[in-house]
């Protein structure tokens, strides 16, 4: 059972968390020069802030990160973009993450639903205009998510794309005014899916059937063996990325 997001007072501020992430790159380094595992990631996590003042994000594409933080902090809350427009195996496997896993799965939604966007903006705003459309279903709504927490934690991955290759382990994320790590941004997908296989966590049921990368159901296609992960995201289009991770 998924919960709406309880209002919360920010604990440090922007220039306080900014020299955190500072700090953060020194200590564990930038993971360019040298990787640093994902556990020493959290672990840092783990001592520099308090658990409510931490957030997971999760498309539910799989659940290893909501798996692998919630070992080491139980109870994270895990931020959900429900858009109105995901596979019914995508919210099925946010309500099973839910069941399975010590989390607190916190859906995010965007200010309009999709019969007022539709109402307002033109039926099928994702095809006519997909920034627009991810900016009002995803960006935004994140970002009024995130004003209560200090540090974010993401399933970037250096692997998935081109636009992705220099993702940092942690930095400062100046668009949301908070902390952002990257836990697994040097991890291959072979060791996520072996990960998942070790630890039986719940998985899309897309992934076994040709969506590497899972968005909203309209804009998501499968894609060929092989190819570009993120390739049947906005395929047709030249839009790459949502616009959440600024890399």
């Amino acid at each position: 059972m998924s919960v709406s997001l309880a209002p919360r007072a920010t604990r440090r501020t922007a220039d306080e968390l900014e020299a955190l992430a500072r700090e953060a790159v020194v200590e564990l380094g930038s993971g360019s020069d040298r990787e640093v595992d994902a556990a020493a990631a959290i672990a840092w996590v783990v001592r520099t802030f308090e658990p409510g003042a931490v957030a997971v994000a999760s498309s539910m594409a799989n659940t290893v990160l909501p798996h692998f933080v919630s070992q080491r902090i139980p109870g994270v809350d895990v931020l959900f973009l429900d858009t109105g427009y995901h596979f019914v195996e995508t919210l099925a496997t946010r309500d099973e993450a839910q069941r399975q896993l010590d989390i607190r799965v916190v859906d995010v939604t965007a200010s309009l639903s999709v019969a007022e966007q539709d109402a307002a903006y033109g039926r099928d705003l994702f095809a006519s205009n997909p920034e627009y459309c991810c900016a009002m279903r995803k960006v935004e709504p994140l970002r009024d998510s995130l004003r209560g927490y200090e540090v974010w934690i993401s399933g970037v991955r250096r692997e998935e794309s081109a636009t992705r290759t220099m993702a940092p382990l942690v930095t400062f994320d100046h668009k949301n005014g908070l902390v952002k790590v990257n836990p697994f941004v040097a991890w291959t997908s072979d060791e996520l899916y072996g990960y998942a296989a070790q630890h039986g966590v719940p998985m899309n049921l897309l992934l076994g059937a040709g969506y590497p990368s899972i968005g909203c159901e309209p804009c998501t296609q499968p894609v060929a063996d092989g190819a570009d992960p993120r390739s049947g995201r906005w395929a047709g289009t030249a839009k790459v990325e949502c616009g959440i991770h600024v890399i």
